[in-house]
Parts: structure tokens; C-alpha cells; sequence
């Protein structure tokens, strides 16, 4: 059973999955769907039919606008923005206001177990990758790696991280990593990172 604060405004189409908590004035709106686990914070928004997985977080205040997808245990941190419209206007060239039929959104995905820190701007349409680590404050306007650590305006990779979210060590072995919570080890070929195989 879901768990939602009285404060909360969560559109009776929305699916919450089991053991979900939506807390101090958080919105969820029709049709999102959220998985198992999950963590809405205080005053974050999902929007309409927005998907996410089991076990996600979405801190205080992060906004996920529609038709975002997060896959699960992602994390999304305090205030931190997925933005939906290529061209966003509030008014059409004739000065007259526009409505929902007046744009196509955009959205943003997020891999399996990916972070997005504190104050990152995710610019649709972009995908994160698998367990990348996106900075707090960066501006995400391309498609971010698996296991990439983006920062900056507009981020770019500055390291690679594991699944524990620590940066990887080199072994000393040409394109070979290695995390050093874990020890799992990863390859890198043509800038891609993948898990070693043993």
C-alpha cells in the first residue's frame, strides 16, 4: 500500500506502487505511474503519465515534466529540472495563448540506477545512462554514457563511476577500471564503458 501525506496532491488515475511514499506537497498527476519503493519528496512534481520505475527517489522540489521515463532506482535530486519543449513560449505568434495541443513534448530518460544531483537541468530530449552520475548544477543537453560522471554548463564526461557512484581507479592496465568500493572491474573501448565479465 501506498503512503500519502494529506498535504499531497496525487490525481486519483495516477498508479503508485506498493510501499510508494508521496510526501509534504508533492503533486503526482494523472496517468503517471509510479513502481514500488518510490520516494516523491517534499514539493517535487510528476507530471502527467510520466513513468517510473521501483525504488526511485525524487527529492524535495525536483520536477519531472511529462512524457519523462525513469527507470528503476533512479535518483533525482533536490530541485533538479527535466524540462519537455524544444521551443517553450508561452503565447503563439498571433500573441494568443498556447494550450496542451500547441506543442509536442519531449522527453527525458533515465537508465537503470543513474543520479541526477542537486540543481542539474536535464534539456529534453536527452537519455542518461546506465548508473551515470550527473553532477549537481549541470546542464545536461546530450545523451550522458552509462557509468559517465558529467558536470558543467553544458556537462560534459569529467570521469567515469561505478555502481556504488564512486569514481573509477585506473588498474594500470590500458582501458581497464576499477571501482574501489566494489572492486568490480570495467572496460573502456572507443569511449564507451562497459562491465568486465569474469
Amino acid at each position: 500500500m501506498a503512503r500519502i501525506h494529506p498535504s499531497a496532491d496525487v490525481d486519483e488515475r495516477a498508479t503508485l506502487g506498493e510501499g510508494t511514499s508521496v510526501w509534504h506537497l508533492a503533486q503526482v498527476r494523472e496517468d503517471a505511474v509510479l513502481g514500488k519503493g518510490c520516494i516523491v519528496g517534499r514539493g517535487a512534481y510528476v507530471g502527467s503519465g510520466v513513468r517510473m520505475g521501483d525504488n526511485c527517489k525524487l527529492q524535495n522540489y525536483a520536477l519531472v515534466y511529462e512524457p519523462a521515463v525513469l527507470e528503476d532506482g533512479v535518483f533525482v535530486g533536490p530541485a533538479a529540472v527535466f524540462t519537455n519543449d524544444h521551443y517553450p513560449r508561452s503565447i503563439a505568434p498571433d500573441g494568443t495563448l498556447k494550450r496542451g495541443d500547441d506543442w509536442e513534448a519531449v522527453g527525458v530518460t533515465v537508465r537503470h540506477g543513474a543520479s541526477i544531483g542537486a540543481r542539474a537541468v536535464c534539456v529534453a530530449p536527452v537519455t542518461v545512462g546506465r548508473w551515470a552520475l550527473v553532477a549537481a548544477g549541470a546542464v545536461v543537453t546530450k545523451d550522458v554514457p552509462d557509468f559517465a560522471l558529467v558536470a558543467g554548463v553544458p556537462a560534459k564526461r569529467i570521469r567515469w563511476v561505478g555502481k556504488a557512484g564512486e569514481p573509477l581507479e585506473p588498474t594500470g592496465e590500458p582501458g581497464r577500471w576499477r571501482c574501489p568500493t566494489t572492486g568490480e572491474t570495467y572496460l573502456e573501448q572507443d569511449d564507451i564503458l562497459t562491465e568486465e565479465t569474469r
